[in-house]
């Protein structure tokens, strides 16, 4: 089998979305900002420790990580209401329009992370706390959702590595459990058993560490919407969308490969590793092509890249796994 790759920035003028082009993302983002908000002056984590008030806020202070500022991939980012109006979080109803429609009441505050298991220095904090002492990059990233639709998202995050340093994982650290908020009153469909409860989801501890891996509280500048999984979630740009857990609440470090949410509910079409392979079919559709999110259902597709476009980064991870068996 041969599999062309690209580089991650290799995107060809034909990929580009023709609708929600963003030539000047300072003036959209200072326009947004305007017309949400105005100027605001507070610091970050006061921003973040009380979102029901300050909920689509700009997150003042984040700095753009010029490893992850691709001119291309500027001119393809998603519309903000497309960004979070389309969604799959299960917590809030299978459709995709559900999340944003029963979400609006969910609370964030107080917020609890804890980091535990086989670290030297498990704790529990409050959101604020545990984000504070680090400083909130911008980083564009490609998203690839295993339904056959895409899109590039300006997150605003911390490298997850620098989290799990803090915490010291011991030698027999091998892999890190993620789980979701379990609260069935917010979280309606949590009284279903459309999955098992709380959501779940891991990454091998040198996934995790990897520095694209990110921990993400907000997007286009501006603190994470509820239904897009706030007030923490994960990104991980060469996995399907499902990987990128939402609203954490546990990181914990194990020895043994945890089971994901999706896996045990499908093994068969949602495995573990779950990375972007177009070589690799979903038992029920192809993953050759992609379709841009916020051009329409009748657009043309574009070809899927291997990894999502982060071969380069990403690959030597996997040299010594059999790829078919990863996807």
């Amino acid at each position: 089998m041969l599999i062309r790759r690209r580089n991650g920035h290799d995107i060809s003028s034909s990929e580009i979305t023709p609708e929600g082009v963003y030539h000047d993302r300072r003036r959209f983002l200072q326009t947004a900002s305007s017309l949400a908000l105005g100027s605001l002056i507070l610091p970050w984590e006061d921003v973040l420790a009380a979102p029901e008030k300050y909920a689509y806020a700009d997150l003042p202070g984040v700095k753009p990580n010029p490893a992850y500022q691709d001119k291309d991939l500027k001119k393809l980012i998603t519309k903000p209401e497309d960004f979070s109006s389309y969604n799959n979080f299960y917590e809030f109803g299978m459709d995709k329009e559900d999340p944003k429609a029963n979400s609006r009441n969910f609370k964030t505050k107080p917020w609890t992370i804890k980091v535990h298991g086989l670290v030297s220095k498990p704790a529990e904090y409050q959101l604020e706390d545990f984000l504070k002492p680090f400083e909130l990059e911008d980083r564009i990233y490609r998203f690839r959702c295993v339904e056959a639709w895409s899109m590039v998202v300006p997150w605003v995050g911390i490298p997850l590595h620098r989290i799990l340093s803090r915490a010291q994982p011991t030698s027999g650290a091998k892999y890190v459990l993620f789980k979701t908020l379990m609260d069935p009153a917010q979280f309606p469909a949590q009284k279903s058993k459309i999955l098992d409860w709380p959501y779940q989801e891991g990454l091998r501890l040198d996934e995790a560490m990897h520095d694209l891996t990110l921990l993400t509280v907000g997007a286009y500048g501006k603190v994470l919407p509820n239904q897009n999984g706030a007030p923490l979630r994960l990104i991980v740009p060469w996995k399907y969308g499902y990987k990128s857990i939402k609203s954490i609440v546990s990181i914990e470090l194990v020895s043994a490969q945890p089971k994901t949410s999706w896996e045990i509910r499908a093994p068969d079409e949602y495995p573990f590793y779950s990375n972007v392979n177009p070589e690799v079919p979903h038992p029920r559709w192809s993953q050759k092509t992609e379709r841009v999110l916020g051009t329409g259902f009748f657009s043309a597709k574009q070809k899927t890249l291997m990894f999502n476009g982060y071969t380069d980064a990403v690959a030597s991870l996997y040299s010594k796994f059999d790829n078919r068996k990863l996807y």
